[in-house]
Order: structure tokens, then C-alpha cells, then sequence
């Protein structure tokens, strides 16, 4: 006789299944086009069951898209600060470049223009926590002299800033040759001292 699953089998279970379903319509569909009906409707679960731990599809849509990406987007530790920046933008990269997760991050950015929840939910997920780390790594490679003294923000906004319009405004997701020429040469040019805004704190 087979013993039936526990309680936390079945949560878990339902809510691997409810962030696959998410991803699944959002490719799809795209982002507007998914509804949290039709999300219980792929997982199999009932709207009560989304409710439980999601207040909206914003919700439900980030924690799967975050979830799908933290192991390939997580920052790697060699020591070497500038190398280590070099392979999270290659990674970086690699995921814009993927047909299904490019789109994908291109329509939540999108909606987010005209959707105060989840550009506030994308903002606070997504946006700060990969931003601060960002420049708290740019000012370990300045401590070394391998980046110019500015602003770290504005470094921050000039070596990302170029990955994210070619995804949004050209369409072509760069590869990691294009990662590798820009960050050289924001590496080799010297700036004013009066250059760039406040860093983040």
C-alpha cells in the first residue's frame, strides 16, 4: 500500500507546480496574458491555493522568474572582483540570450512601465538587491585600480546599461564578446573628477 504524501510534499508540490505553470503561460502568452485563473488551471490547484502564498500574479510571475535564474545569476567568488563582474555579465547574457527567458524579461520590464505593483515588486525583488551587489563589487575592483574613480553608480549604469538596450530597444541580446567590449572599454577610459552621480548607498 502506498503511503500518501504529507501535508509539506503536497504544499511543495503545488507550488513547484504553480511557478512552472506561471513560466509556461508567460512564454506563451506573454506577461498580460496570464491570469491567476488560468495559472490554477495549468498547476491543477484551486485560486485559494495561489492566495495562500501569493497576493497577485506579479507575485506568482517574479518568485518564478527569480527562482528559474538565482543559480545562474548568483555572483561567483574567485578573488578575482574584476573577473568575477566579467562571468556574472557573461551569465547575465546567456540568460537574455535564451528564446524563452529573453522575451520572457523583456515582458515583465514592459508591463512593469504600466503596472505600479509589479514595477514595484520588480524594483524591490529584482532591481536593488542585483544593483547593490553589482556595486559593491565595482567598488572592490576600484579599490584595486582596475575600474576609473567614478561614481560607482554611474559605472554600474555604464556597463549594464548598454546589455539591457540591446535587450529592450534593439532586440538583439548580446553575447559575451559584445560583455567583453564593453567592459574594456569602461575599464581604459579616464573621467573628470566632477563625472557621474551619487553611488547608492
Amino acid at each position: 500500500m502506498t503511503k500518501a504524501a504529507g501535508p509539506s510534499r503536497r504544499s511543495e508540490r503545488s507550488r513547484v507546480a504553480i511557478l512552472r505553470a506561471a513560466l509556461e503561460l508567460c512564454r506563451e502568452q506573454g506577461f498580460g496574458g496570464v491570469t491567476i485563473e488560468k495559472i490554477a488551471a495549468r498547476a491543477g490547484v484551486g485560486k485559494p491555493t495561489i492566495y495562500r502564498w501569493w497576493s497577485s500574479k506579479h507575485a506568482v510571475i517574479l518568485d518564478a522568474f527569480m527562482e528559474h535564474i538565482a543559480t545562474e545569476l548568483s555572483f561567483p567568488e574567485t578573488g578575482d572582483h574584476l573577473e568575477d563582474l566579467r562571468g556574472w555579465l557573461h551569465s547575465v547574457a546567456r540568460v537574455l540570450a535564451e528564446s524563452s527567458m529573453g522575451p520572457l524579461i523583456a515582458g515583465v520590464v514592459g508591463a512593469a512601465q504600466y503596472d505600479p505593483a509589479l514595477a514595484a515588486e520588480f524594483h524591490q525583488r529584482v532591481y536593488l538587491p542585483t544593483r547593490q551587489t553589482t556595486i559593491a563589487r565595482i567598488r572592490r575592483i576600484q579599490d584595486e585600480g582596475r575600474l576609473p574613480d567614478l561614481s560607482p553608480d554611474t559605472l554600474a549604469d555604464l556597463i549594464t546599461g548598454p546589455i539591457w538596450f540591446r535587450l529592450l530597444v534593439a532586440g538583439d541580446p548580446p553575447g559575451p564578446d559584445y560583455v567583453d567590449t564593453v567592459l574594456a572599454a569602461v575599464a581604459s577610459q579616464r573621467f573628470p573628477a566632477s563625472a557621474g552621480g551619487e553611488a547608492l548607498q
